[in-house]
């Protein structure tokens, strides 16, 4: 069967095998300031700008009638899909994030516990 005629899922279960993987159970999510910057900003810019334009698209071809045949409509719904999957995903790692200055541990052992 032709990759054309699947149906692709809503659910969230796609959601989590995309992306990078999940951390380890007591792991630390390290980032470093100008690291949380820009993801913060994707996540702004996601949320304020991008999305909001998509949604504005989806409702006007939503509006012209048959839903099934209408690019538009279909594209954007799967650009909406991407979108919020995208925005979760930075919504988590930035929530469990510990932003670190690289400048302060600079110089030093990776393990500075082991004896010399």
């Amino acid at each position: 069967m032709s990759k054309a005629f699947t149906r692709e899922s809503d659910t969230e279960e796609d959601d989590e095998a995309v992306g990078a993987p999940p951390l380890p159970a007591g792991g630390k999510n390290y980032i470093t300031p100008a690291g949380y910057a820009r993801l913060r900003a994707e996540l702004l810019h996601l949320i304020d700008d991008e999305r909001p334009k998509v949604v504005e698209v989806v409702h006007w071809a939503a509006s012209n009638g048959d839903r099934s045949e209408n690019g538009d409509y279909l594209y954007g719904k799967k650009r909406l899909r991407e979108i919020d999957r995208r925005i979760r995903f930075l919504t988590k790692r930035l929530a469990i994030a510990e932003v670190t200055d690289p400048s302060v541990h600079h110089g030093r052992d990776r393990c500075s516990s082991a004896p010399r």
